[in-house]
């Protein structure tokens, strides 16, 4: 039997170098070893939902995202254990080297990668590899420090009392599993919504290396050469210095790094419950632009070409009652209540911000002939695929999806088969459906995938596109400064339950850009890039990434 108070001796195995000599009583400094493994597991989750969030938002298709970056961290983590192996007759010092390069790599990689892209714009010529390279090279450091932490807490809870492994592991995971739990739920609820992505990296940790380094000189500092315990209290207060300074600066950062995305006329800048918002132009004679996330929206320039399209062949035939899918911006409303006999307009949205915007900014509001303050119009905000489900049967003339592009991972149940079987069950005897459906010429197969949805939901579509030009405005992931390529167009689909509706521009209101002879030609140019036999999309087996 080993005793435990005996001093190490040589053969004994490298785990055990006798019992550390500690400030408190064995008891209080399990709970503590546990503790710091809380707060460590509770930083740790908070990184990798920080990348996570990143990457959605600077690269889309959230899915192939975040199963790539928390595929190379858990990689990460399995390699960062083994390597940790060789540490474990230093643990206290190995410990709190890993807390203090973990803080200041975790802590600092929010700003890092949204520095890298505000200033590059594309990402170093790598449009597409770059942003990846970065996540997965943060992604694959910050796994390595974290797989590094359980084997160097196995060993110091090891230090303070000799134990079963079992259960030494059993209560390390506990603590490791409940911090991750918090700090899976501090992320959304707290420090993204109240602090922001930035601060809320950097409070993370500053909080990191607090704790592990009070563990390691508060609790272990007797296992530490007296060089050893001040290098590491002067790395300590040198990350969290830098942490600190870089969070006093955040706000300009954030005002440097937006110009830069957005250009010099950032008007509003908010982040809603929902999403980022930012309007720039609008005044002294400069378009209006609005940005979700990132993503062109609106320009000010060529939007009516859009909306136009979008709400004007939907109008021929009954409209007394039109639902609008999106459109909180009220530009979709505002072509609605140019036609005679609308009686009603009822929009959804998922952002009240983005209906509060498009009331109470003045450019914005001119820019959508005030459509909020007609009496026709009323709102009702919520996921649209959730209230159609509550939405009565045959009780709109027309509905228009104004919405996210498909390729967008968030927005493919706004495309599937059951959405469209929703929005046909709210459509009137002889109604229509208007759906953007993304570029045409860049992403026909995502385009022709909307097209066959439709058909096996029961509807009859018919095709159209409208040229955007070279410098149009793009619906999906475009983050540059509102510049599409060239080529850019618009691809839409009116559908009908009973047949395949007719594509007409209505005489009265005459559209200002729309015209038959473009219509006719515009639907020949995308009925050319058919592209057949593509099955629907439906809930279950999304089929828009990539």
């Amino acid at each position: 039997m080993i005793d435990p108070h005996a001093p190490s001796r040589p053969g004994a195995p490298p785990s055990w170098r006798g019992p550390a000599k500690l400030p408190v009583r064995p008891d209080t400094g399990r709970f503590l070893v546990l503790a710091g493994v809380f707060v460590c597991a509770a930083c740790g989750l908070v990184y990798e939902l920080e990348l996570v969030a990143l990457a959605s938002y600077l690269i889309d298709d959230s899915v192939t995202q975040a199963s790539v970056i928390l595929a190379v961290m858990v990689f990460a983590m399995g390699i960062g254990s083994l390597a940790a192996k060789r540490l474990r007759g230093r643990a206290a010092a190995g410990f709190g080297a890993v807390e203090v390069v973990l803080a200041l790599v975790g802590g600092s990689s929010a700003m890092v990668l949204y520095a890298v892209f505000a200033w590059t714009g594309d990402w170093g010529g790598l449009w597409g590899y770059g942003p990846r390279c970065l996540l997965v090279g943060f992604s694959l450091a910050i796994g390595l420090l974290i797989g590094a932490e359980i084997p160097l807490l196995m060993e110091l809870i090891q230090r303070i009392r000799r134990q079963d492994a079992g259960r030494a592991v059993a209560d390390l995971f506990a603590a490791d599993y409940v911090g991750a739990l918090v700090g899976g739920l501090a992320f959304p609820f707290l420090l993204l919504p109240f602090l922001g992505q930035l601060t809320g990296a950097l409070l993370t940790g500053a909080v990191n290396v607090v704790a592990g380094g009070a563990l390691v000189l508060g609790l272990f500092r007797g296992d530490l050469s007296r060089r050893g315990r001040w290098l590491l209290l002067v790395a300590n207060l040198a990350v969290l210095a830098l942490l600190a300074a870089t969070a006093v600066l955040v706000d300009d950062f954030e005002r440097a790094a937006r110009q830069a995305v957005y250009g010099k006329h950032v008007r509003v800048a908010l982040q809603s419950d929902v999403q980022e918002i930012v309007l720039t132009g609008g005044t002294h004679g400069r378009p209006l632009d609005l940005f979700l996330d990132g993503r062109l929206r609106i320009s000010g320039r060529h939007e009516r070409r859009y909306h136009e399209a979008l709400v004007h062949p939907a109008m021929n035939g009954p409209h007394a009652r039109v639902l609008v899918l999106g459109g909180g911006d009220g530009l979709a409303a505002r072509e609605v209540l140019r036609h005679p006999g609308v009686r009603e307009v009822h929009i959804v949205e998922l952002d009240p911000a983005v209906v509060r915007l498009a009331r109470e900014d003045p450019a914005l509001a001119a820019l959508n002939g005030h459509a909020y303050a007609d009496a026709r119009v009323r709102v009702s905000t919520g996921d649209a695929f959730h209230w159609m489900r509550r939405a009565p049967t045959a009780s709109y003339d027309v509905v228009i999806a104004d919405l996210p592009d498909p390729g967008i991972t968030a927005s493919a149940k706004l495309y599937s088969q059951e959405f469209y079987g929703l929005a046909r069950q709210v459509l009137t005897g002889g109604g229509r459906l208007a759906v953007h459906a993304g570029p045409v010429t860049t992403r026909p197969r995502v385009f022709w995938t909307v097209e066959a949805t439709l058909r096996a939901a029961g509807l009859h579509p018919a095709p159209y596109r409208v040229a955007g030009g070279a410098a149009g405005f793009g619906t999906g992931p475009d983050r540059t400064a509102g510049h599409s390529p060239a080529g850019h167009d618009w691809g839409f689909l009116l559908a009908a339950s009973d047949a395949r509706p007719p594509l007409r521009v209505p005489t009265a209101p005459r559209p200002r850009t729309l015209t038959q002879r473009t219509l006719s030609g515009d639907a020949r140019a995308a009925a050319r890039t058919r592209v057949s036999g593509l099955p629907a999309s439906t809930l279950v087996h999304p089929r828009y990434a990539g």
